[in-house]
């Protein structure tokens, strides 16, 4: 029974694929939909790091829970057209499609998983943020499970010398997928609340119980903002 269901979904992952002229038009498509339902929704603004709309003059670590992705290429054009940047996108084929739609919104990507960040993605990062530019990076994904913080953000924050910039998506009203962690749309006609906190700095650590203490501190961090699971 095992072999037949795992044959199963095989077949059901390869009909499923998506690639080509097919998964553009879908994208640009899925893009202008996005655009539109945009113009449907209210926001408000909590910043309490003061950045909005102000000169840049340092650069952080963007860091956002995977289910509140939705619309946040969508914020990030609204609220912070100053401060160009990229997000760190999974190196699997939901992540190629993913790319292509966050470079239609003026982002950069850089290929890798949150979880275990590579030398050549630590490096990009890395430079990314040398280069006076943000990055992004949703630290419980692409898998879950949700809500974990893995440790690859930590690892950059401690290589980097960047401060992490928890922020966080609530809305009025919304949709929940059965994904692994719930995915959330924002109905239309509701109100957005753009939460982003203060900047939080990841200590250098010399043991693995002293950088797991500052991958708990994160992990509080940015879940103070989570009012919806």
């Amino acid at each position: 029974m095992g072999r037949t269901k795992g044959v199963g979904e095989n077949v059901a992952q390869k009909k499923l694929k998506i690639e080509g002229r097919l998964a553009r038009w879908l994208i640009a498509f899925g893009v202008r939909l996005l655009r539109a339902w945009e113009r449907t929704l209210r926001y408000e603004v909590d910043d309490r790091a003061g950045i909005v709309g102000k000169p840049v003059t340092e650069n952080f670590i963007g860091a956002l829970w995977h289910n509140r992705l939705l619309i946040f290429p969508l914020v990030l054009r609204r609220f912070f057209p100053n401060r160009p940047g990229a997000a760190l996108i999974s190196a699997s084929r939901d992540g190629d499609l993913l790319t292509d739609a966050i470079h239609r919104f003026g982002y950069d990507v850089i290929r890798g998983s949150s979880s275990r960040l590579g030398a050549s993605a630590i490096l990009q990062l890395t430079e990314v943020l040398a280069s006076r530019r943000d990055v992004v990076i949703t630290p419980d994904g692409p898998r879950g499970p949700a809500y974990e913080l893995g440790a690859g953000i930590v690892f950059l924050a401690q290589k980097s010398g960047a401060l992490v910039l928890p922020m966080n998506l609530e809305y009025s009203r919304c949709w929940r997928l059965g994904s692994w962690d719930r995915f959330i749309i924002p109905q239309p006609f509701s109100k957005v609340r753009v939460l982003i906190d203060r900047p939080h700095r990841v200590k250098s650590t010399a043991t693995p119980e002293e950088f797991e203490s500052e991958r708990l501190a994160l992990h509080k961090a940015m879940m103070a903002l989570v009012e919806m699971r």
